[in-house]
């Protein structure tokens, strides 16, 4: 860990501050825009102002409108006056001037600005620090280019809160740091510990794999020592980080009767990924991501993990593997589910007695283990992050444009594949078994081949998908991911999550690069929707049930959830009672419909 308190803020300079408040002020207005939070009044064509809420200040910018009411903004262009005088951007300043507009309250503002003032922080880090340029990045390996991200969830502002990292923790756990990590391992009492585990795995078989028999020695024996005897223990892994601050301190009663025994470091090295809790090893990629409980507050939740809800997470991953190897057309696709194969919990009965089911507290101290996608990866292919699209770098040129020029197709047919591998199984597991997915960048991993995607993987399943039918038939252990959805709504889980929350940027950046122009970037969807409503006919009635092809939809507002409650937005339990909708959007697929031919008389 670094020592030298100075050398952990030279990013921290007037320039990189300024220009990190512009980007984001660019994409505050944006967004906002969008949710329909602010209202810019064009003066003359393409020339916009946002006023504050005392009506003294005013934002100007150069904007272009493309589609779902997509703002595309020249951060360079924007200006900011105050009773008629110029002033400099001061992007809180900017959160204090329309704190009613976005109807932050006393109680949220001080904590919504403190996670504007990190994520402020980590984009004057990246600016110092991630250079690449996206031709180089086009051709990196996976975990360069899961460092190499520098934007985050492309909808939320705060995007990059990670509250409880001092600023040596932020170098040592960011992702965009990608720093050498090693996790912390406990020997966990099995009367307070839950393991559960996919059929072929157990918990000898696991850590065995995991530490090595000369690890696994050294840690029995440390047990030994203390008078415990081993097999009355699992073992588990901990983030570096939630030891210190948390299980040290706050679970120091479990440690005091050997409840809980600190064993040590691991001898591997993991990185963190755009997740930030979850570690890929990098030691050893063939082994298992390990996912970790970490209480920091990172884009609307404290980032814990339920030991409760972890139980049920190996036979969910199970079922939906089955699903797909099941599943002819979910095969042809080449789609596939890297499963969380074991989860570990443990409890602290004084905690669980004392706080309800969305506390932080019982979600202290759990972990998974899910596979690695790696050894599975055929010859001549590579993997990245399906996030990586929606990247450019700071000349604004376009990671997915670079793929496409190195692919040497044509844009359009370029997407015809990446729509396939990523889209089609989407379209399927919805249509067919009422399945979704929460299926943003950061959950997607690509295979590439020759810089052309060939499927696609999903990840993060236990906690990311649900299934809408309530009257399905789920395996007693899979009953939890049901949810009870009103039947207008469950079509903006395709609407919202994939063309609203990452078609509308990658359209835009396409376009924006000269790669493919915006109206064939939704042709091309189009296409790829019609192409699967052709390849399955039994499911007729589902695809006039749930157009795609409606002229408009809900407009859901994922800003307004964080606006609202920044510490718990979303009820996990029930996520959709927490939908805010302010309108519909135009859809852009709805041109493409195809005119019903006239019944005969």
């Amino acid at each position: 860990m670094s020592t030298d308190h100075q050398q952990t803020v030279p990013h921290l300079t007037p320039e990189l501050w300024d220009r990190a408040g512009r980007l984001l002020i660019r994409k505050a207005l944006a967004e906002f825009a969008h949710e329909r939070l602010l209202h810019p009044a064009e003066e003359t064509a393409g020339h916009y102002v946002v006023t504050s809420d005392d009506g003294r200040s005013a934002y100007r910018f150069t904007a272009t409108r493309g589609a779902l009411d997509h703002w595309r903004i020249d951060p360079d262009s924007i200006t900011r006056e105050r009773d008629g005088s110029p002033l400099p951007l001061d992007a809180l300043d900017f959160f204090l001037e329309l704190r009613s507009s976005l109807g932050l309250t006393e109680e949220v503002l001080p904590v919504y600005l403190e996670e504007i003032s990190s994520t402020l922080a980590s984009t004057a880090y990246k600016l110092e620090h991630r250079r690449l340029t996206a031709a180089q990045l086009a051709e990196a390996d996976f975990q360069t280019v899961e460092a190499g991200m520098t934007e985050g969830h492309p909808c939320f502002v705060a995007n990059n809160g990670r509250l409880g990292f001092g600023s040596h923790e932020y170098l040592d756990y960011a992702p965009e740091a990608a720093s050498p990590v090693r996790l912390v391992w406990l020997a966990a009492r099995r009367d307070r510990a839950t393991f559960t585990s996919s059929h072929d795995l157990d918990h000898r078989t696991l850590i065995t794999e995991e530490l090595g028999p000369d690890l696994l020695r050294r840690f029995r024996d440390r047990l030994t020592a203390l008078g415990l005897d081993p097999e009355d223990y699992l073992l588990m892994p901990v983030h570096p980080w939630q030891w210190r601050h948390k299980i040290s301190v706050t679970f120091a009663a479990e440690l005091a009767h050997r409840r809980l025994v600190h064993l040590g470091e691991g001898d591997d090295t993991y990185q963190a990924q755009q997740s930030i809790r979850t570690f890929f090893n990098t030691s050893d990629p063939g082994k298992h991501y390990v996912k970790t409980a970490l209480s920091v507050l990172n884009m609307g939740f404290v980032r814990g993990l339920s030991a409760a809800y972890m139980k049920a997470t190996p036979a969910i991953n199970d079922w939906l593997a089955r699903l797909i190897a099941d599943d002819e057309l979910l095969r042809a696709t080449g789609v596939r589910v890297i499963r969380e194969r074991a989860a570990i919990g443990y409890e602290n009965r004084e905690y669980a007695a004392a706080a309800d089911k969305s506390s932080p507290y019982p979600k202290m101290l759990a972990a998974l283990w899910r596979e690695s996608p790696v050894p599975a990866l055929a010859p001549g292919r590579r993997l990245v992050t399906m996030a990586s699209l929606l990247h450019t770098d700071q000349q604004g040129h376009s990671l997915a444009a670079a793929l496409i020029r190195s692919s040497g197709l044509e844009p359009a047919q370029w997407l015809r594949h990446y729509l396939r591998a990523y889209l089609t199984p989407l379209l399927h597991s919805f249509y067919a078994y009422d399945l979704v997915y929460m299926p943003h960048g950061e959950n997607i991993i690509l295979v590439l081949r020759d810089g052309v995607p060939e499927s696609a993987i999903l990840k993060d399943i236990a906690e990311e998908i649900a299934v809408l039918d309530p009257t399905a038939v789920l395996p007693p252990e899979v009953e939890r991911i049901r949810a009870d959805v009103p039947d207008e709504m469950k079509l903006l889980s395709l609407f919202t999550d994939v063309f609203d929350c990452f078609f509308r940027f990658l359209g835009a950046t396409l376009d924006a690069e000269g790669t493919l122009p915006e109206d064939a970037f939704w042709a091309g969807v189009a296409e790829c929707v019609r192409d699967y409503q052709e390849s399955a006919p039994q499911f007729a009635a589902k695809f006039e049930q749930y157009d795609l092809f409606a002229a408009e939809f809900a407009r859901s507002c994922l800003n307004r959830l964080q606006l609202r409650d920044n510490t718990q937005m979303v009820d996990l339990q029930d996520p959709a009672s927490a939908i805010q909708i302010s309108g519909t959007l135009h859809n852009p697929l709805a041109v493409h419909a195809r005119t019903r031919e006239p019944s005969a008389t």
